[in-house]
């Protein structure tokens, strides 16, 4: 079964921080992960960085947004649930008594996304790929 093509599952885990080359450095030698950066083409001047193990992707790391910085949100690992449909992923959040932080908005070969809140506060993402980025890996 195909986490980014499967409804409910968990498909993605992204670190946001202040310091990504220390990060890369960290998490590269505790886990022996091998680092690709990709430019960010919805942020310019942002580099994402993906996590390797071997060949397999198994998360990504970017820094704080500006936003982020302005809400004064710390370092957080973020994890990703694949959706059917982001846009009602996020309503039916709202009308179940949660809450829609950001989005949804299209992140560019990648998918549509939006983070969402529970009733009790807890926050994550939720996520449509598009076609292209369905493979096995990301």
């Amino acid at each position: 079964m195909n986490p980014m093509k499967t409804h409910g599952m968990f498909s993605w885990n992204e670190l946001m921080t202040t310091d990504v080359t220390a990060a890369k450095e960290f998490y590269g030698k505790l886990f022996g992960w091998s680092f690709e950066e990709m430019p960010m083409e919805h942020m310019p001047g942002m580099t994402y960085s993906s996590a390797k193990v071997g060949d397999q992707y198994v998360g990504g790391m970017m820094p704080l947004t500006p936003d982020c910085a302005e809400k004064n949100i710390p370092p957080h690992w973020g994890a990703y649930i694949t959706v059917d449909n982001t846009d009602e992923t996020a309503s039916r959040c709202a009308e179940l008594g949660g809450e829609v932080l950001y989005g949804p908005v299209d992140i560019p070969k990648v998918g549509r996304f939006a983070v969402i809140q529970d009733p009790q506060g807890a926050v994550i993402q939720v996520i449509k790929y598009f076609p292209e980025a369905e493979g096995d890996s990301q």
